[in-house]
């Protein structure tokens, strides 16, 4: 029954009257649904009778057909309460995917009953507001921009076997690396025990067993059927041991695995993502098993990320296509003046690129020291050209094959899989537009642009600033103290309005991303406004009743009687910090409560240093409460 599904439909393969036909034949596709991202990432899904969409297609692809309510969704200051109507147009360039519902079984054809999803934009008064958009129209300006810069410098450095005025076409490729922790549900195991996993090296690449191979292999199975060509899943660094129960089944899962596809087309790859996430958790929730893939589901072990592939080709007019990062002669050169042009626009303007790579809370609980995920604005080449390797502790890594140019590329290590991926990849390609027109315009050689990606900090440059390094064959975290590394590439933002906040703080890195008026200053209001939203809610409703729980679970254990002094001492040291994070008195408001009136009042900076405070204190008491019950016999 599965081989006889339908579960793609690749852009452009159908006419249609054909479209029309394939869709009668198979009538267990009963639902259209068509996807719009808001400005969060998140994805529309309703239910549209298929006769509907058969009898009035063309007004779905005009966008008439269907319209939302945008005051419900993120699109935070454009579609409000009193002008709230979004049309929906589908979206015909791109691949459609069916998602079945396994538990539904059309009882004329035998087969689980699907929805058919096609992507859409989401456009109101007149203009795209949505990050499928941002990030097709970014494409299309960009490819626009590269093709002039080409015909006006034919003749670029590292790019001697091409003639920029023979390139006919613009490729932009991307590739997301998805991970995500399983377990069985309610399983709760002790960070202890995972820490001490994860530090022993235990399950890196470990053979998957019981319901989580199953799970695994049908995912990338059924991922094949979608058309991403998995390329690889395998178990990550977090986890522990499963137990074995009387029936022979695994029980106690919780473990960390990985799954990788072919890169795609930019706006494909973003789509392709968002199947893959709903493919996975479908799956492992048939197995009986929970997955998460939030940035740090769990304090202190390892976070999940999705490092994200980045690289762009050229179609020439004699239909070759050559990767614009590849150099002449891979032994001799890293990169070619694209290249590092892209690279070093990257890492320039990469403070307005964090605000849209780092939006939650979870995710800047991910992007600490010791947990191979980037702190710093900085990028890695390798020791030489001709012997490719790979530093794990930066933030954007060279990717590229000797033997294979076309496999040159950049990979991003900051995003996580709640990361808005169309959003994204708009602000790292815009901010790569930026470096190579610099680069090709300086008429600089290879060896020049190198010395200038390779300065020290301190030293001025044609394109970089003074006061930065930005390359490191180091390990960032062992090899620099904190306040070096701060020095030389920049403080990192430690909250979410730190982070936003540098959309101001760095006015020329936002105009970067701001041109071609795609990323206006309409969506950039939007989106912050939305992502602060989001901030200080969970800080009041998620993150401040947690850490109350933590407060409230660290209760007095020794005997008034038969306590002795160091008891008593470790208590105090506790029972201090309980109170200043959670006890109001006459003379003193707690933490908690503070960080209730900064955020009723708006003060933002207030809530942020509060937030960074209360971060701290609760790691204390943890240790604290930790040592002190260590104590007690």
């Amino acid at each position: 029954m599965v081989n006889e599904l339908l579960y793609v439909i690749p852009a452009g393969k159908y006419g249609k009257n054909e479209l029309i036909e394939l869709l009668k034949e198979h009538s267990e596709i009963k639902f259209v649904s068509l996807v719009g991202i808001d400005l969060a990432g998140n994805d529309t899904d309703e239910k549209i009778p298929m006769e509907l969409f058969l009898k009035d297609m063309d007004d779905f692809f005009q966008g008439s057909a269907v319209q939302t309510d945008g005051s419900s969704v993120v699109l935070t200051g454009i579609a409000t309460l009193n002008n709230a109507k979004v049309d929906m147009p589908a979206d015909s360039s791109v691949n459609w995917f069916v998602d079945y519902n396994y538990n539904y079984i059309d009882e004329a054809k035998g087969k689980p009953v699907g929805t058919l999803r096609i992507p859409a934009f989401l456009v109101h008064n007149g203009l795209r507001v949505d990050s499928r958009a941002i990030l097709a129209d970014s494409l299309s300006y960009i490819k626009s921009e590269l093709i002039s810069l080409f015909k006006k410098y034919p003749k670029v450095a590292g790019l001697e076997h091409i003639n920029g005025e023979e390139i006919e076409d613009i490729i932009f490729t991307s590739g997301t690396e998805l991970e995500f922790w399983v377990k069985t549900p309610v399983e709760k195991a002790e960070v202890a025990e995972l820490s001490a996993s994860q530090t022993m090296q235990e399950q890196y690449w470990q053979r998957t067993r019981g319901s989580v191979r199953t799970a695994l292999e049908q995912t990338i199975v059924m991922l094949d059927n979608y058309g991403l060509k998995t390329e690889m899943g395998h178990k990550e660094v977090g986890g522990i041991k499963a137990t074995i129960d009387e029936a022979g089944n695994l029980t106690h899962v919780c473990e960390q695995l990985e799954i990788d596809w072919r890169f795609a087309d930019a706006l494909q790859a973003a789509d392709n993502e968002l199947q893959a996430r709903i493919v996975v958790k479908e799956v492992f929730r048939a197995n009986g098993l929970e997955v998460t893939f939030k940035a740090k589901p769990i304090i202190g072990v390892a976070g999940n990320g999705e490092h994200t592939h980045v690289g762009f080709a050229a179609k020439m007019k004699s239909g070759k296509l050559v990767n614009l990062f590849a150099p002449t002669n891979m032994k001799e050169d890293f990169m070619s003046a694209v290249g590092y042009g892209s690279l070093m626009g990257l890492l320039k303007n990469y403070e307005a690129i964090n605000p849209f790579i780092t939006a939650t809370n979870d995710a800047l609980n991910r992007l600490k020291p010791g947990f191979e995920a980037p702190v710093c604005i900085v990028t890695s080449l390798g020791h030489t050209p001709e012997i490719p390797s790979r530093n794990r502790t930066i933030l954007a890594g060279l990717v590229r094959d000797v033997n294979n140019p076309l496999a040159t590329r950049f990979e991003v290590r900051a995003a996580n899989p709640y990361t808005n991926t169309y959003v994204a990849l708009s602000a790292i390609y815009l901010s790569m537009l930026d470096g190579v027109k610099a680069i090709v315009a300086s008429g600089k050689n290879t060896k020049e642009i190198l010395a200038e990606l390779s300065k020290e900090a301190g030293t001025s440059g044609f394109y970089l600033e003074t006061d930065r390094a930005y390359r490191s064959e180091h390990d960032v975290f062992e090899d620099y103290e904190e306040d070096e590394r701060n020095r030389l590439f920049g403080k990192p933002p430690a909250t979410v309005w730190e982070n936003m906040e540098n959309l101001k703080k760095f006015p020329a890195k936002t105009e970067v991303i701001k041109a071609g008026n795609i990323l206006r200053q309409e969506i950039l209001d939007a989106f912050v406004a939305g992502a602060l939203i989001r901030w200080s809610t969970e800080l009041l409703k998620r993150i401040i009743p947690e850490n109350l729980a933590i407060v409230k679970a660290a209760k007095s254990l020794h005997d008034a009687d038969s306590a002795v002094d160091y008891d008593l001492y470790l208590w105090d040291k506790v029972n201090s910090l309980r109170v200043e994070l959670a006890k109001d008195t006459v003379a003193q408001k707690s933490i908690f409560t503070r960080v209730n009136d900064a955020v009723a009042a708006g003060d933002y900076d207030t809530v942020s240093a509060l937030q960074i405070e209360m971060y701290g204190k609760v790691e204390e008491l943890k240790i604290a409460y930790a040592k002190y019950k260590r104590n007690i016999i």
